[in-house]
């Protein structure tokens, strides 16, 4: 499981430094001890400070999780950096993101804190504590309470401010102190001369109580446990002692009362009830500390070991109670140990892998592979070559045309089957700067990563499922990637509408739509070179009847343009212009690109006829050329059936999925009519083929779920 583990030590990252300052702090030999603990218990962990930081970098470690999902958890330590009930903080933002956590929740953290809240609850409950009054103010009214007292702040821990008064003029100096240091009232309270006794709580339903330990004070000073004690400044030794040497009667009695305090403040998992042990048998409830410390000498540690518990097997139970209270089980949930259905395995192994399928993502993004650059090309094509060698995938001669396509196959076949389709070039110009790959929180960075380099690492983790459920070698699944898609396919198209022919269905690796759609209707696009020539003349010059070429063609482009309609669902326009002129001469030669979008080929036709009637005769000579065509991906009655198989998917692991259109060509368009295809069946991208091309984090694993699932459905109907 992945744990980060949440203190707050040295950070002081927050919009402001207001309010009264956290002087509790975990040291980092204990933090180290912590994590090094949970890493023997085969966790994954992470030491992460409680500032304002905190939602972005548990995001980034944990991402948001599928339904059923082992998810992480937060392992809380923090004290809060500043402001009330500041132990509160860090829970409340865990809740409010949804990550859980080991320990108390918010309500019972702001109980404990406010020692007289929680001495009101005690005597409510039944339960003994000392009596007690509140200074709110230097000038207080004397309490009616018999020296000695003890005074102490009113919401501070680690015994800060704690001290012994005999009289008034020392219990009004020691209160003067607290309201200036701490600027808060003053808790008064009866001293009960005895024993310190502690008792550690782990567990729910029901909790348990370690066995009592005492606070054994060395010689000299008061018999109260100070913060000087606590950081060793004193000069005196303070020692625990557990079991503490009590009759099995009190022993058990002093269990009851810590119990009986853990369940009155609604605390969770673990809790360390403080207490005192008067003459007469007498146990008195001091305070509760939600946050007991792990130090490496405290008390609720040696209560564990007195059970036979070391540090690091107290570390990781309190890990198991907490899974147990969230999720019922020791454990985060999971299929039942030892299941063999196929889509239970493929699911652990795919959640269990989001760590490596993002690493393999960086990997594929280091890998420059533009369309005109073929060193970077032949890389990427012998990488994906080894991965399918790896994965007994056998390449198909006569759908392989090196270097444009690369065709394989499972064992049974592509013939009927599945045919995916992906494109392995990135279509930038060589002089684009590359972006390299990095994450934030939602979004994974990299050149061609959603277009390419997320659905290769999709594919390749759904059939390494596959592979692990014994399913890959008899499922129906052919592969083909090609390598210019920036060319629109000039060279592959071929391959690609034989390979769709022999297949069963076809399934476009291309990114997915925002809102998790997938596409089953795509326009087609062409590319003309339009070239209009005219002779030479001077600035000026009116000799000259023909018009002149870059004018005549600004104002043939403003009329094309104007052929766009979206009632038609055409468009039309030019997309770059270079004009060729001589030395103090006007521009004889211009050359236009134009772009064309259309829904079907008639249109297509009927939008060029249209074109060239607009550029006419009686102007400079001109000639216009189609440079490529990508077909329409039109709409089939027979693609409901695909579209459904993943929807039926998405709704069992309550994954969005849906279906648009889309303005943009793919090689889907190339599918024969009667072949049912589906596109945009990869992640879900933003920036498509920009420099800020990013591909969502938990897309990447839903969409890799569900087309695991799809294809072992089909490899359970060929068995």
């Amino acid at each position: 499981m992945k744990i980060a583990v949440i203190y707050n030590r040295e950070s002081r990252k927050v919009i402001n430094l207001f309010g009264t300052p956290n002087r509790e702090k975990y040291g980092l030999a204990s933090i180290r001890r912590i994590t090094n603990a949970l890493k023997k218990g085969g966790h994954q962990v992470i030491a992460l400070e409680g500032d304002k930081d905190l939602i972005d970098r548990l995001e980034d470690f944990m991402p948001q999780v599928v339904k059923n999902e082992r998810p992480g958890l937060a392992f809380n330590l923090s004290y809060g950096i500043q402001g009330q009930a500041r132990y509160t903080h860090v829970p409340g933002i865990l809740e409010m993101v949804g990550i859980p956590y080991v320990g108390s929740g918010p309500l019972a953290h702001s109980l404990a804190l406010d020692k007289v809240v929680a001495k009101m609850i005690f005597r409510q409950q039944g339960l003994p504590t000392p009596d007690f009054a509140v200074l709110d103010a230097p000038g207080f009214e004397m309490p009616e309470l018999k020296f000695p007292l003890i005074v102490k702040p009113k919401n501070e821990a680690v015994s800060f401010g704690i001290k012994i008064v005999n009289n008034e003029t020392e219990l009004r100096e020691a209160a003067d102190i607290i309201f200036e240091q701490f600027e808060q009232p003053v808790l008064a309270e009866q001293y009960i001369e005895g024993r310190e006794i502690n008792v550690g709580i782990i567990g729910n339903s029901p909790p348990e109580a370690f066995p009592p330990a005492e606070i054994l004070f060395g010689e000299g000073g008061p018999r109260i446990y100070t913060l000087e004690d606590k950081t060793r400044k004193s000069g005196r030794e303070i020692g625990v002692q557990c079991p503490a040497e009590l009759s099995e009667e009190l022993g058990q009695k002093a269990q009851k009362i810590a119990m009986g305090a853990f369940k009155a403040l609604s605390c969770v998992d673990c809790a360390r009830v403080d207490m005192r042990l008067d003459s007469d048998g007498n146990f008195y409830i001091l305070e509760i500390n939600s946050l007991p410390s792990l130090g490496e000498h405290g008390s609720y540690v040696q209560g564990a070991a007195a059970v036979g518990m070391d540090f690091t097997a107290l570390v990781n139970r309190l890990v198991e109670v907490a899974s147990a209270r969230y999720f019922g089980t020791p454990t985060p949930p999971e299929f039942a140990p030892g299941s063999k259905q196929p889509e239970e395995v493929a699911f652990n192994f795919l959640t269990g892998r989001r760590d490596a399928i993002e690493k393999r993502l960086e990997e594929w993004a280091a890998v420059s592979s533009r369309t005109d650059d073929p060193i970077g090309l032949q890389t990427a094509q012998k990488k994906l070559d080894d991965c399918f060698a790896e994965l007994d995938l056998f390449p198909v001669r006569d759908l392989t045309d090196p270097p444009h396509v690369q065709t394989w196959e499972t064992r049974a076949g592509l013939d009927g089957g599945t045919l995916l389709i992906g494109h392995l070039d990135v279509p930038l110009p060589l002089n684009a700067s590359p972006e390299p790959f990095h994450r934030d929180p939602e979004y994974l960075f990299g050149e061609g990563i959603g277009a390419s380099r997320a659905p290769i690492v999709m594919l390749e983790y759904a059939l390494r499922a596959l592979k692990t459920t014994k399913r890959l070698r008899q499922a129906p699944i052919g592969v083909l990637y090609y390598s210019d898609e920036g060319k629109d396919n000039r060279f592959s198209a071929k391959a690609i509408a034989k390979a769709a022919a022999r297949a069963g269905q076809v399934l476009v690796l291309r990114a997915g739509n925002a809102g998790n759609m997938s596409i089953n209707q795509r326009r087609g696009q062409r590319k003309y070179r339009l070239t209009v020539e005219g002779k030479p003349r001077k600035l000026g010059s009116t000799a000259v009847r023909s018009p002149e070429p870059l004018g005549w063609i600004c104002h043939k482009l403003e009329d094309i343009a104007g052929l766009s309609s979206r009632k038609d669902r055409v468009a039309v326009s030019a997309v770059d212009i270079r004009p060729e002129a001589y030395p103090q001469l006007l521009p004889h030669r211009v050359t236009v690109d134009l772009l064309m979008s259309f829904p079907h080929a008639e249109a297509a036709e009927a939008l060029e006829a249209r074109m060239r009637g607009l550029l006419g005769k009686g102007g400079p000579r001109w000639n216009l050329t189609l440079v490529s065509h990508r077909p329409a991906m039109v709409s089939k009655r027979n693609v409901k059936g695909l579209a459904d198989g993943f929807r039926r998917v998405a709704e069992q692991w309550e994954i969005p999925f849906g279906v648009e259109s889309s303005l943009w060509p793919s090689a889907a368009g190339l599918v024969p009519a009667e072949t049912p295809v589906l596109c945009g069946i990869g992640p879900c991208a933003d920036g498509l083929y920009t420099n800020q091309e990013a591909v969502s984090r938990i897309s990447l694993i839903q969409r890799t779920l569900l087309l695991t699932e799809v294809l072992l459905a089909q490899g359970k109907e060929a068995k």
